[in-house]
């Protein structure tokens, strides 16, 4: 079923035509189209009843006209004459109305450089087919075959042109329903639209989905002339170093400067600044490249983050960010490919099937000018080497982020080469050891707490090592400990905690409390909830899609949804509670490392029974007295 914007349900002053054709429309389209109705376009803010949208079909502007063949008194190519209660009257023809929509919305996309045809025969033109036609809703093909003259029809409404009354009935068949549509258009380009082409077109002709996020630099504001390509790109490294050398040191700051075409691997350790590089790469071949940047990672309230952080800087048209599955499913939904069938987890059935589509040709590849993959370390082979063809090859730009010290979605760490993954990246990888998130204090806890299982190792530059960070120097409180006795008690001394801060002058945004177990989240959040503190729950997909980070709110979460979030103070919860048995250390403790790690200068680990991490916990804590 078609989507139309708005719902038909909700719209008024339809004609009795235009919501019967509309009803066809939606039952007799799939839901890889997309339909609106009565949205202005172009400066004069023109009307076009439907605009019809298919990624492999193109663009399609239609008239309604509920016209009886007895009102209709003469026609031209230009105007219609019509009887009507209070005499004749002279109306544009809908032809010509729709031609000249189709025209000035095509000019307002044309706009777009995502929407232009870059090369070719075709140069400068939109990048999809269009075309335009009208809709007779009481008047069939053979009473107005009988009333215009074959050759008179050519002049003033083309047949092709047109869809009569009896071609839209309940039982028409869906395929000939389209095969009338699609027989408006005079050419086809026989390439589909990308899926961010789609986003494009629907944000010009539907600004209800744009994101107003204030136009201002990555890092800061600037004069950058925007239409300066040379003299953008300079200021904005000119204004970019002051940031970047207040928390990276040089080899930093000469990466992000100098990181070139291609693929490009950066092993770096939690807290080594990998976002800021990724923020400033986006934000560079925002300026720099004709299509957009897709930024990739796996955790859903990591993506809502990372895309907060693009709006914020105003490059959220150009960076689209969305964690793997939901990438996959949307581009299921807009192709039109259908999910295998079978036992497995709906996941899993989803990324093979956007693999054997991309294979069968029903899926485009090359859809992107760039690709961002943040905390590669959580994606398989397949799901790497499905992603690196949607890069356009001529210019094949490619950035991974990765920690194979955080990689907690998986029992053994990356075993294969990235070549085989489709990522050429010899030569051009980096290893990022310091750790600027973290105080020295911070690092060191977490790291001997899990030095056991996160042995360094080294690998080639084909392979990801496991790297033992490095503390870049900031110091602060030593971490604490606090053991109970019962879980409730640790909750409402957690909630105190919490309380005290806020008293003080702390943001509750810069507070979060990270749990292990679902049924410890739902205690932690009723222990706040009744001593009156806010606090966002990202208990479901739902809540980590919406999750905002500046709201004044304490962040609840699992250790999961932590990865790639940092906080000012973190309480990490329930350790006591953990499975310590031999194969459960290994996985416990990565996850115990990551939520440590989230605290850039406050870390209070509390517990309310016990087990071999509780008493590595108290063995740390003797170690500190």
């Amino acid at each position: 079923m078609a989507a139309i914007i708005p719902s038909l349900s909700t719209i008024r002053g339809m004609t009795t035509g235009e919501r019967r054709f509309g009803r066809r429309l939606e039952a007799l389209l799939e839901d890889d189209y997309t339909v609106w109705y009565d949205i202005p376009v172009g400066r004069q803010r023109r009307y076009p009843d439907f605009i019809i949208l298919h990624p492999s079909r193109g663009l399609l502007f239609l008239e309604i006209k509920d016209w009886k063949l007895a009102t209709l008194k003469k026609i031209s190519k230009d105007r219609v004459t019509l009887q009507t209660q209070n005499g004749l009257d002279v109306v544009s023809n809908p032809l010509e109305q729709a031609r000249q929509y189709a025209q000035t919305t095509v000019n307002v996309l044309k706009t777009d450089p995502q929407l232009r045809q870059s090369e070719g025969r075709y140069q400068g033109r939109l990048c999809c087919p269009y075309g335009y036609g009208v809709v007779l809703t009481n008047i069939t093909r053979q009473q107005w075959n009988k009333a215009l003259p074959e050759d008179h029809q050519e002049l003033v409404l083309p047949a092709h042109r047109v869809i009569c009354k009896d071609e839209m009935t309940e039982s028409v068949e869906a395929e000939a329903f389209q095969s009338r549509l699609w027989g408006m258009f005079e050419y086809s380009f026989g390439e589909k639209l990308s899926l961010p082409q789609v986003d494009r077109i629907r944000w010009h002709l539907f600004p209800e989905v744009r994101i107003n996020a204030p136009q201002q630099d990555l890092f800061g504001d600037s004069d950058d002339d925007p239409d300066d390509e040379h003299d953008s790109a300079s200021n904005v490294s000119q204004t970019l170093v002051p940031e970047i050398v207040r928390v990276m040191d040089i080899q930093q700051e000469q990466l992000a400067k100098s990181l070139g075409d291609g693929h490009r691997v950066i092993h770096g350790v939690a807290g080594s600044g990998k976002t800021l590089i990724l923020g400033y790469r986006c934000l560079h071949l925002s300026q720099a490249t004709r299509k957009p940047i897709l930024v990739l990672c796996f955790n859903i309230a990591l993506a809502a983050r990372l895309r907060s952080f693009m709006s914020e800087r105003g490059i959220d048209e150009q960076v689209q960010v969305y964690h793997f599955h939901e990438w996959c499913g949307l581009q299921l939904k807009t192709y039109h490919v259908d999910t295998e069938q079978g036992a497995r987890p709906l996941w899993e059935r989803q990324v093979t099937s956007v693999i054997a589509g991309v294979e069968r040709g029903d899926i485009p590849r090359a859809q992107y000018g760039a690709l961002m993959i943040d905390e590669g370390h959580d994606f398989e082979p397949e799901w790497l080497k499905l992603v690196v063809q949607m890069i356009d090859p001529d210019t094949n730009s490619l950035l991974l982020l990765y920690d194979d010290a955080q990689a907690i979605y998986s029992r053994r760490q990356l075993g294969f080469p990235l070549s085989s993954a489709g990522i050429q990246a010899r030569g051009r990888t980096t290893i990022l050891k310091l750790n600027y998130r973290n105080t020295r204090e911070i690092l060191t806890f977490a790291y001997d707490f899990s030095k056991e299982y996160l042995q360094a190792q080294d690998a080639d530059d084909d392979h990801v090592p496991l790297i033992q960070p490095e503390v870049a120097g900031a110091s602060g409180p030593q971490p604490v400990y606090r053991p109970f006795k019962r879980a409730a008690d640790e909750y409402q001394y957690i909630v105190r905690c919490v309380d005290k801060w806020r008293s003080g002058g702390k943001p509750l945004s810069s507070i979060a409390i990270i749990y292990a177990h679902h049924h410890q989240g739902e205690a932690l959040k009723s222990a706040l909830d009744q001593a009156g503190v806010p606090a966002a729950w990202l208990k479901s997909s739902v809540h980590k899609k919406t999750y905002n980070p500046a709201d004044e709110k304490v962040t609840l979460l699992t250790r999961q949804s932590s990865k790639g979030l940092e906080f000012d103070t973190v309480i990490l919860s329930g350790v006591g509670a953990l499975k310590d048995g031999e194969d459960d250390m290994p996985r416990e403790t990565r996850l115990l490392y990551v939520g440590m790690t989230r605290a850039k200068q406050q870390l209070l680990v509390t517990s309310g029974s016990t087990n071999l991490f509780t008493d590595r916990l108290q063995e740390l804590a003797h170690q500190a007295v």
